[in-house]
């Protein structure tokens, strides 16, 4: 028997995540719309999310992170890779490694020509803007006073330098503001950390608005379904405390619960592909075949060289070390505790004829995974490089009908023969640029790949072995034009076929943006929520930078 709650609520928006804490802040702003928001997961007031070069202990926790691992995945040699989700307030926003990244300003133009009408980049600029709250303060393409703090990380440590400077004698140029006028280059990296603390869409969008008294928020609650009267949503039924409880939205029910958890839940209430509702029971709602379908993330591999200089991040390896960060971090939030140590990057074009770049470097001054699963063993420095357009298309299928059930996931990594022709060019061009003079004085054996690894199939082997995801599930339940046959959302996010329901979040981007995904996801939420209140910003007219030669060169 459901437990009916009595209160019925404008909006009820499943998933606290990037997404959910912006349309529960703004939605509720005008302290009159009534909004209920619903996380499985719950507090995120742990020292482990708020450090930010702590990141990689929530992301190996239970308690705050879903752990979905893909089915055997078939270009990898069968591995099954792990897809870290947040399952806390916060979202992925409170477990990620807090890098900023709009990504590029041809991947909107492509979302525009993909049938996202109004999504192209004189149309999200706006959005990037109203969020952020740049610690250098605003400009023409960066905000000033929005709720999410960027900043920049102190670049302190001698092998930034060096990396830039190597990009510069490699022919590269270098960019004042990847995410300004000018993506396309090497330069500082943005990072999610305000006044020395990670910046989660928890911190930044849903703690302002808890005092609302239009705001409620349930932790610890499974969403099970989005209730239907006909074609019309009406409200959620979710698990809470051992009971199943229903909700009602008099307006409309957001889905929110990111690239896995939005198609799982469409489903599971009867949205999707008609024969894999049936084949588990499902009644269909809406034959809607593009849900879970299109499924696309990020592929990287760790470009590890040994460091004849013990000036790594290696030395502060040990418990003491790391104490006495945790410590000078509790008392003053500062030092190497206030930084993910993401603090240069890069964004390249893998061959002549690229109109934008397709590579994306995360470069780093130590040897190690990025989850910290294989702690550095000794002085080193690392670049993490992959291919950013893969053409490679994956899936999310139901496991059963039971919503606490995780679902069936397969990106189909490295599908595509154009992926590994783009990843050899990762590979060969990375190896290039660490040879430069620049790191002369740094560098030593090259770690991984190694230097034995140097013809295509050897670098195939080594890319199906090693790579990793970058955790950047995305597009399942994409944007499109009403005639394309699986989009989900229309341009408004709301779903196709049936009434008073939408879903905001990764999973509506058409394509894979040229970056990380937490800046794109915040932009999406904060324009999708004017789509439900019934307006926009006025667009941008500001130019975007394309490199001249992109036709006849590399760079």
């Amino acid at each position: 028997m459901d437990v009916v709650d009595a209160k019925q609520f404008d909006y009820v928006i499943v998933g606290a995540g990037s997404a959910g804490c912006v349309l529960a802040n703004r939605l509720t702003a005008d302290g009159q719309t009534s909004v209920l928001l619903l996380e499985y997961g719950g507090s995120d007031r742990s020292v482990f999310i708020q450090m930010p070069s702590a990141l990689a202990i929530p992301m190996n926790r239970e308690r705050y992170n879903w752990f979905y691992h893909t089915e055997p995945e078939p270009g990898l040699g069968g591995r099954r890779m792990h897809t870290p989700r947040g399952k806390v307030l916060g979202g992925s926003s409170s477990i990620n490694g807090l890098v900023y990244i709009r990504g590029n300003a041809f991947d909107y133009e492509r979302w525009e020509a993909e049938g996202a009408r109004g999504w192209g980049y004189r149309d999200v600029l706006p959005y990037f803007k109203r969020a952020e709250r740049r610690a250098e303060g605003g400009d023409d393409y960066r905000g000033g006073d929005g709720p999410l703090g960027t900043s920049y990380g102190t670049v302190k440590n001698p092998l930034h330098a060096a990396w830039l400077a190597a990009a510069r004698e490699a022919g590269y140029p270098l960019t004042a503001d990847v995410n300004g006028f000018q993506q396309e280059g090497f330069g500082r990296m943005d990072m999610t950390v305000a006044g020395g603390v990670r910046a989660s869409a928890a911190n930044a969008y849903l703690r302002p608005a808890l005092g609302r008294p239009n705001l409620a928020v349930e932790t610890h609650a499974l969403a099970s379904a989005v209730l239907f009267e006909g074609r019309r949503a009406v409200g959620v039924r979710y698990r809470k405390g051992g009971q199943e409880r229903s909700v009602r939205a008099r307006r409309e029910v957001i889905v929110a619960a990111g690239s896995i958890g939005s198609p799982q839940l469409l489903k599971l209430s009867g949205v999707g592909p008609a024969a894999e509702l049936a084949a588990h029971g499902i009644p269909v709602v809406h034959d809607l075949p593009g849900v879970g379908e299109n499924l696309q993330d990020h592929l990287e591999v760790y470009f590890q060289v040994a460091c004849r200089e013990p000036i790594t991040l290696y030395s502060v390896m040990n418990p003491l070390a790391k104490l006495a960060i945790g410590v000078r971090w509790v008392l003053f939030r500062d030092g190497l505790g206030a930084t993910n140590h993401f603090e240069t990057c890069g964004f390249i074009r893998s061959r002549a004829g690229v109109q934008f770049p397709d590579i994306q470097y995360h470069f780093l001054p130590m040897a190690v995974s990025y989850d910290g699963s294989s702690l550095a063993k000794e002085h080193g420095f690392q670049a993490h490089v992959g291919p950013m357009h893969s053409k490679s298309r994956g899936w999310v299928r139901l496991a059963s009908r039971d919503p606490a059930d995780k679902p069936r996931i397969l990106f189909n990594y490295m599908s595509h023969p154009d992926d590994w022709v783009e990843f050899r060019a990762a590979i060969r061009l990375t190896r290039e640029l660490f040879a430069q003079p620049a790191f002369g004085r740094f560098r030593g054996r090259e770690i991984a790949p190694g230097a034995d690894v140097q013809t295509d199939a050897q670098i195939d082997e080594f890319i199906r072995q090693k790579v990793e995801s970058a955790y950047h599930p995305s597009c399942s339940c994409k944007m499109g034009a009403a005639d394309d046959r699986m989009a989900v959302v229309d341009p408004q996010a709301r779903v196709y076929g049936v009434e008073g329901l939408r879903v905001i979040d990764s999973s509506i981007m058409p394509s894979i943006t040229n970056g990380n995904l937490n800046a794109p996801t915040i932009m999406i939420a904060e324009k999708a929520a004017d789509h439900v209140l019934g307006r926009q910003l006025p667009p941008s007219d500001l130019p975007f930078y394309e490199a001249p030669n992109w036709r006849s060169a590399q760079r």
